[in-house]
């Protein structure tokens, strides 16, 4: 069995992704009978106590994709116009730990968020303005723009849609969950070539 640390992929009912949760919030999607399908390979199955009248002992098996009927999702708007919100964690994550002007992967702690036009030039703090780059490009860059800095993008910075989102915010994404995300990307995502490796 998986440790429980693993996390469970909730859709809504028509298989579009929400959120990752734990096997508590599982368990009482369950028992609330808010699960309407199941996708992907069983995780875990929790038992609970034993019927006085039965003797049998009640359980509860986990799969990796749970498809839930829960008519909305915490206030969030899943439309196109959906922008997640920025933070150097999925920012880096969408990057793939590479510095995009020098090509290098770096620890976590070595990297920086940089404005591709900075702050002081009225540049945005926003997913199309914003790269991954050590700290060392960053600071070679500093406050110019790229014509001025002599430095090059590697590649061209995206918004992530939710589903990539959803895909960017995981921990330990098992293959069955990875390929259900992966069907919801765009067909030109930059995505595609790295979760097929």
């Amino acid at each position: 069995m998986l440790a429980l640390r693993q996390q469970v992929l909730r859709t809504d009912i028509a298989g579009i992704p929400l959120e990752w949760i734990g096997f508590e919030t599982a368990a009482k999607l369950y028992a609330l009978n808010h699960v309407v399908y199941t996708l992907g390979s069983p995780l875990y199955t929790l038992h609970g106590g034993i019927n006085s009248r039965t003797g049998i002992q009640s359980s509860i098996e986990i799969n990796s994709i749970l498809a839930t009927q829960c008519l909305h999702y915490n206030g969030n708007n899943l439309s196109k116009k959906f922008i997640p919100t920025l933070n150097n964690n999925t920012l880096f994550k969408r990057d793939d730990y590479l510095c995009l002007y020098c090509g290098i992967r770096y620890h976590r702690s070595e990297l920086s968020r940089d404005h591709i036009t900075p702050l002081s030039q009225n540049g945005k703090d926003h997913w199309n303005n914003v790269v991954t780059a050590c700290k060392r490009c960053n600071n070679v860059k500093a406050d110019r723009s790229l014509d001025h800095s002599g430095l090059e993008l590697l590649a061209i910075p995206f918004t992530p849609t939710y589903a990539e989102y959803i895909f960017l915010q995981g921990r330990h994404i098992l293959a069955d969950q990875m390929n259900f995300l992966r069907s919801h990307f765009p067909q030109g995502s930059p995505l595609h070539k790295r979760t097929r490796a």
